[in-house]
């Protein structure tokens, strides 16, 4: 089983921010503790983030972009028709793998299965091993704190490292 990540996106009232941990893992051995997962895409205007293997990564963002540059940026109609195009390739959709994809306006749950899921809050979205301890601690934080978004997932990816045997504390953050 391949563990490798934690990633956190945070949509807030100032920006929308994306984060996620330096740790790849493969079974009991840490391979690589600086990592980056998350990526900004279509000239800045979108931002990514993924849980899987780093080939899988690379594929899955260039496609993700290609159909995105597509649809000329409206992040909505590019979500539905890259799960499709993602759930239809018969090599792809075998990965377990995930995105976090995000705009100012729509953060999106992305994965091989077909799913295209926005968070019930509109706001906050997480995947990866550490995913269920940042999404916590970001809706903790959200409720009991004056954290810009930044700070947000900054902190919230640090309780996540501190948990998750699958995720470090090398964060690595992007806003819009």
């Amino acid at each position: 089983m391949f563990h490798a990540t934690t990633i956190l996106a945070y949509k807030g009232k100032e920006k929308a921010v994306i984060g996620g941990d330096g740790q790849v893992t493969f079974g009991n051995s840490v391979l690589k503790g600086n990592a980056v997962k998350i990526r900004s895409l279509h000239h800045g205007e979108v931002l990514g983030g993924f849980a899987g293997s780093t080939a899988d990564a690379f594929n899955l963002f260039e496609m993700f972009e290609g159909i995105l540059n597509e649809k000329k940026g409206d992040l909505f109609r590019a979500v539905v028709a890259f799960s499709k195009a993602w759930r239809k390739d018969k090599h792809l959709r075998q990965l377990e793998a995930m995105m976090i994809v995000l705009n100012r306006d729509h953060i999106f749950i992305l994965s091989g299965t077909g799913d295209v899921v926005e968070p019930e809050d509109g706001m906050i979205a997480a995947i990866g091993s550490g995913g269920n301890y940042a999404l916590s601690a970001a809706r903790a934080l959200q409720k009991h704190s004056a954290l810009s978004e930044t700070d947000l997932v900054r902190e919230s990816l640090m309780i996540a490292g501190e948990l998750c045997i699958y995720t470090n504390q090398n964060i690595n953050i992007l806003e819009l």
